[in-house]
């Protein structure tokens, strides 16, 4: 399927249709406080968000991305969040980016898998190059690991016999022409009660230590005593030069 990708901001009458789409997310995942800040406000950063449609002009597909002021060519540990965070402190006190990240790619269930991804991580490097970026960032969050006590450090460097990411979706970005540049382990943080976390996940958060959560990338700490468990999930940067800085 051959998508016909917009520039949000350039498509002003699709913005009361964005949220129509399902989200493949697990409901835990919808719950990171950081990241809903920027969702709540997406509408600030609308040229940097892609809008993705099929022959009919309904909506498959959404990216997007977030620029930021970083001071430094090390990449953080924070990954997700820290993009994010950054990217709004540098939007409300006025900054000048010097990076920029992609922050989500959303495809439709039922299509994912059909190669959509590659075409829209492309639109995301070259709308990144047409605000001046020479990389675009990715915070990957690896979709093919289930076993949530391996840690990331060993799995993001696990390869396949051809020499690719045992990880589908960082085969994706490697394919595109992005290489690993470290682990972000402490990139996306989601605090809840144990009423939260219950609702959220339909398991009783009864005992205090690690809880496996299906879909989770790590476990869930729980503290009974306390009343609360946290999710630390660790996701893999991933840098891609964009057009005119490759080479």
């Amino acid at each position: 399927m051959q998508l016909k990708i917009s520039v949000l901001a350039d498509r002003p009458g699709l913005m009361d249709l964005f949220w129509d789409m399902e989200s493949p997310w697990p409901e835990f995942m919808k719950h990171d406080p950081i990241g809903n800040m920027y969702y709540g406000m997406f509408g600030k950063f609308a040229e940097y968000i892609l809008v993705c449609q099929d022959e009919s002009g309904e909506i498959v597909a959404k990216a997007y991305s977030v620029p930021f002021h970083l001071g430094s060519d090390e990449l953080p540990d924070d990954g997700w969040d820290g993009a994010i965070r950054r990217g709004i402190q540098t939007l409300t006190e006025g900054g000048k980016p010097d990076k920029i990240s992609a922050i989500e790619i959303v495809i439709k269930p039922g299509l994912q898998g059909t190669g959509l991804s590659a075409q829209i991580l492309a639109a995301l490097r070259d709308n990144a190059g047409r605000h001046g970026f020479a990389e675009l960032l990715a915070p990957v969050r690896p979709n093919g690991k289930t076993d949530p006590h391996l840690p990331m450090s060993v799995y993001a460097y696990q390869t396949r016999e051809d020499g690719q990411p045992i990880d589908p979706w960082l085969r994706v970005h490697l394919r595109a022409g992005g290489t690993i540049d470290k682990v972000a382990p402490r990139s996306m943080v989601i605090p809840g009660t144990l009423d939260e976390w219950r609702e959220w996940t339909g398991l009783p958060f009864d005992t205090s230590g690690p809880v496996v959560v299906p879909k989770a990338l790590a476990p869930v700490l729980c503290d009974v005593e306390h009343g609360v468990a946290v999710y630390v999930e660790p996701n893999v940067w991933i840098r891609h030069k964009t057009a005119g800085h490759r080479g």
